[in-house]
C-alpha cells in the first residue's frame, strides 16, 4: 500500500488558533463572505469546539505554520439540531495536498461521537463527495436568503437520518448578541 508522507498535522483548534484562523478566512472568501446565506446562520453563534480542527506544519523556525482550518456549527433543521460544515479554508499555495479532505474527515468523525443526525454545507458537490456528502432533493431543506439549491450538500452521521431532514435551517442558538442591524456581531 502506497501511503502518501505528510509534514502536517490535524489537531483541534486551540485558541491560539483563532486569530490565525480569522485571517486565512479572510484571505480564502474575502469580505463578501459576510453576505452568504451560511455566514448568517453562524452569526452571534459560537462553533464546536470539539469539531474546530486546524492543519499545521512545523516551519524551520520550529513554529507551527496553520495550513488549513475547519469548523462545524450548530444549526437547527426541521427541529432538530444538525451541524454546517464550514468554513473549510487552505493556503492557496498549500491546496492540492489533501489537507482540505483530512480537516473534513477528522470532523466527521468526531461528529458520529455526538447527538446530531447529519451535517449540512453549501458547496461544490465533486469536492465534498470526496467524503461522503451529497446533494439534496431541491427544496428539502430551505436556507435563509438566496442559495443555490444544487450546492446544498448533506452527508449522515446515523445511518439513512439524511433521508429524513427536512424543513427550514435556522440558528441552534445565540452565543453572543446580534446588531440590530444585521451587520454584524454587536
Amino acid at each position: 500500500m502506497n501511503v502518501m508522507a505528510t509534514a502536517w498535522q490535524i489537531r483541534l483548534e486551540a485558541p491560539e488558533d483563532v486569530e490565525h484562523v480569522e485571517a486565512l478566512n479572510a484571505e480564502s472568501f474575502g469580505p463578501g463572505r459576510f453576505a452568504k446565506s451560511a455566514y448568517r446562520l453562524r452569526e452571534g453563534v459560537n462553533p464546536v469546539p470539539s469539531l474546530s480542527f486546524v492543519a499545521v506544519e512545523k516551519a524551520k523556525s520550529g513554529k507551527d505554520v496553520l495550513r488549513g482550518s475547519v469548523r462545524f456549527w450548530p444549526i437547527r433543521v426541521g427541529g432538530h439540531e444538525e451541524l454546517l460544515l464550514g468554513p473549510l479554508a487552505v493556503q492557496s499555495d498549500q491546496r492540492g495536498r489533501g489537507i482540505g479532505i483530512a480537516l473534513m474527515q477528522a470532523g466527521i468523525e468526531a461528529a458520529r461521537q455526538g447527538p446530531w443526525r447529519g451535517i449540512l454545507l453549501v458547496g461544490d458537490e465533486p469536492y465534498y463527495n470526496k467524503v461522503g456528502f451529497s446533494r439534496l432533493p431541491p427544496g428539502r431543506v430551505k436556507f435563509p436568503g438566496p442559495v443555490d439549491q444544487n450546492r446544498i450538500l448533506g452527508l449522515s452521521l446515523k445511518a439513512g437520518e439524511l433521508l429524513t431532514l427536512s424543513g427550514q435551517v435556522r440558528r441552534a442558538q445565540i452565543d453572543e448578541p446580534v446588531c440590530a442591524d444585521g451587520a454584524g456581531i454587536g
